[in-house]
């Protein structure tokens, strides 16, 4: 009968019908219960019914008007307790000081003193007493009874619960901190602090993304569709002697869609699904990070096949001694238990890890080890094509113009991830009903862009002649010198309309898409970069604040190509290059080297600036031209540029179609540049 009680019970469970538990109590509740009342027993003072009053009230409004019938002098504690005549309850003074009368209850009251104050000195205060009998020879003196509280018993008593309260906490933590108990949860911990905080997605649950909400990461998808496919089919893979991966590491920039691949896997995969971020292992107790993790496994061995989803592993999983005075013990300690539990269950369990972070360079090298993590899956910002499939999905909801061409606006957003599409895609709808349109078109998207590269508009921003002539020419001469640039962006808009904090102009280009840079691609990009700071000597023979940005962008380009690429005749072709920025510290080369790195640098920003000196020169009548143009409508097209100056005399010259995994260079993210606005004074 019992077997076949615990077979329903097992039915039940599957089927999602186990029974209703109530509220759990136990023992601990009533430790919980006495030492709360213990604890207020000793800290909270109980009022007596005796009203405190002081001497002065004493002396004048009830011993001078013969009321008191005698006082009690307590000396161990310097206090006076006075007794009232029954028959002087009625009178105001008292009547309004307990707020009723007194005088009906009578037999209560009989020898009971009714207030009390404190004195600072028991000879000071006989001495008041003579000079009241004194002054008032018709009052008759009060008897003086001494006396004194008891106070033995009260502050061992005190002691006895103080040590009790510690001692009981202490027992009650460490015996929940252990195996349980009554009602200790095991590995729960205390309050069952130590389980895991994931999400459960069991089979049948309702997720609404799914991998059609996914675009532009199609090899992702591929290899995240295989992973589900391990767990549904796994004799399909193990057939001819080949293992279920363990692990799968997204890598990508921040925005690219790493933690909706894993909802849309959330929303396909007929397994269940355990969502956590590295953060949540975190705790102020120590060992409930380890405990956690612990908890976690438990749960997903019970729900085999499964898939754990960690967001944000870096949380936990930086490299362990990389630098000892900011290491961790107990971060140390969840990794630690982390990297047991991946590699320390069978291959047949069928729980997959999958991970996610932006920062694989801080990562602990026994975490990305096969075994554990298997795959590395890189997520990168998407190409045209793929902005173009993504600019798709996010258009879905929304009622766009039939005008609106599509991979137009993708070329626009180039550098863009994921994330920055949608919220382009956003602010155009929002910039469209505000305009009052029935359907977003082109120029809501463009408009949006703006917002998005270079901020809110400042419209109401009051910008003094001379300041608006110096960011006009400043401009112009970013745009002539990417004009007539060979390995210069292709320019699209130049503007001077004050944008966000600090932007008071910018202009915009359409990078091309590419992986390597060459030296004269790099130098044109410093003059293109420079030309702002030129406009501004050749027309106004002075500089100003506004090139802080441009100045930026410079110094970084000069010095990965003299340290990171190996662009220099006099350092050589070295790299000082360090992706695990483990050398905090120290430099990797002498201060002689430094010395001729600075200097190399130096004389590369210097030709640089001469030479879009000569060229602003010699265009000169061109960035006039241009300047006086933005002065007078603020904003300028490609197409106006066209008009104003002519065509650009160089033709968009095709790369060949490189693949991005078949040359790799050190740090060569450094090198990509988006259209960030040069920032005016």
């Amino acid at each position: 009968m019992a077997k076949e009680n615990r077979q329903q019970i097992e039915m039940n469970k599957e089927k999602g019908d186990s029974p209703k538990k109530g509220p759990k109590f136990n023992i601990y509740w009533i430790y919980a219960i006495i030492g709360i009342v213990l604890f207020s027993a000793q800290f909270m003072r109980f009022s007596p019914d005796r009203t405190t009053i002081n001497e002065q009230d004493f002396m004048n409004n009830m011993l001078a008007k013969g009321d008191v019938e005698k006082i009690d002098i307590i000396k161990n504690k310097d206090r006076i307790r006075v007794y009232i005549k029954l028959d002087s309850l009625s009178k105001d003074y008292y009547v309004a000081k307990f707020k009723k009368d007194l005088s009906k209850d009578k037999a209560k009251l009989k020898g009971v003193p009714l207030f009390e104050f404190e004195v600072t000195d028991l000879k000071s205060f006989k001495d008041d007493l003579k000079e009241v009998y004194a002054a008032n020879p018709q009052i008759a003196k009060v008897p003086e009874n001494p006396g004194t509280d008891p106070d033995f018993f009260g502050p061992i008593l005190n002691t006895i619960i103080s040590l009790a309260l510690i001692v009981g906490v202490w027992v009650l933590f460490m015996r929940k901190m252990g195996s349980g108990g009554p009602g200790g949860g095991g590995a729960g911990g205390i309050f069952n602090i130590g389980k895991s905080k994931a999400t459960l997605f069991d089979k049948g649950a309702k997720v609404n993304i799914t991998f059609a909400d996914v675009a532009g990461l199609d090899e992702a998808k591929v290899e995240v569709m295989e992973i589900v496919d391990f767990l549904k089919n796994p004799k399909k893979y193990t057939s001819l002697g080949g293992k279920i991966p363990k692990g799968a590491l997204l890598v990508g920039p921040p925005g690219t869609g790493k933690t909706l691949l894993a909802k849309a896997m959330a929303g396909e995969a007929q397994v269940p699904f355990f969502s956590l971020s590295g953060s949540d292992f975190v705790e102020m107790f120590v060992g409930v990070g380890a405990s956690r993790v612990r908890d976690l496994f438990k749960q997903a061995r019970e729900k085999a096949p499964c898939i754990i989803f960690i967001d944000e592993i870096d949380a936990i999983g930086r490299a362990r001694g990389r630098n000892a005075i900011m290491s961790n013990d107990e971060r140390e300690n969840t990794l630690n238990q982390l990297l047991v539990e991946m590699d320390g269950f069978g291959g047949d369990t069928g729980i997959i890890i999958l991970a996610a972070t932006n920062r694989p360079d801080v990562l602990d090298t026994a975490l990305l080890r096969p075994g554990r993590f298997d795959r590395q899956i890189s997520i990168d910002k998407p190409d045209v094509k793929g902005r173009e499939a993504i600019l798709k999905v996010h258009l879905q909801p929304i009622k766009v113009s039939e005008t609106l061409d599509l991979h137009k606006l993708a070329e626009q957003t180039p550098g863009f991830a994921g994330a920055d599409i949608a919220n382009v895609c956003n602010e155009a709808a929002l910039i469209a009903a505000r305009k009052g349109k029935e359907a977003v078109d082109m120029s809501d998207f463009q408009d949006a862009i703006d917002r998005v590269i270079g901020g809110l508009e400042k419209k109401n921003k009051i910008i003094a002649p001379h300041e608006k002539a110096i960011i006009a020419y400043h401009e112009a001469g970013h745009a002539i010198c990417g004009w007539f640039l060979e390995h210069a962006y292709p320019l699209l808009k130049v503007t001077i309309v004050p944008r966000g904090t600090a932007a008071l102009g910018y202009a915009q280009y359409t990078p091309t898409e590419q992986y390597l840079y060459n030296t004269d691609q790099l130098i044109d990009q410093i003059c293109m970069t420079l030309g702002g700071r030129a406009a501004e000597q050749i027309f106004f023979g002075k500089i100003s604040t506004g090139a802080s940005n441009d100045l930026q962008q410079i110094t970084r380009i000069a010095y990965s190509m003299v340290t990171a690429y190996g662009m220099n005749s006099k350092v050589g072709n070295v790299s000082f290059y360090d992706p695990t920025q483990e050398n905090t510290f120290t430099k990797p080369y002498s201060e002689e080297t430094g010395k001729i790195i600075d200097e190399e640098v130096r004389g590369i920003i210097e030709k640089a600036y001469v030479r879009t000196i000569e060229l602003l020169t010699e265009k000169k009548h061109e960035v006039e031209v241009l300047a006086k143009e933005l002065l007078d409508k603020e904003v300028l097209h490609k197409s106006d540029v066209e008009l104003l100056i002519g065509k650009r005399p160089f033709e968009e010259k095709k790369l060949l179609e490189i693949e991005p995994e078949s040359i790799v260079i050190p740090g060569a993210e450094n090198n990509s540049h988006t259209e960030t606005p040069s920032t005016e004074s």
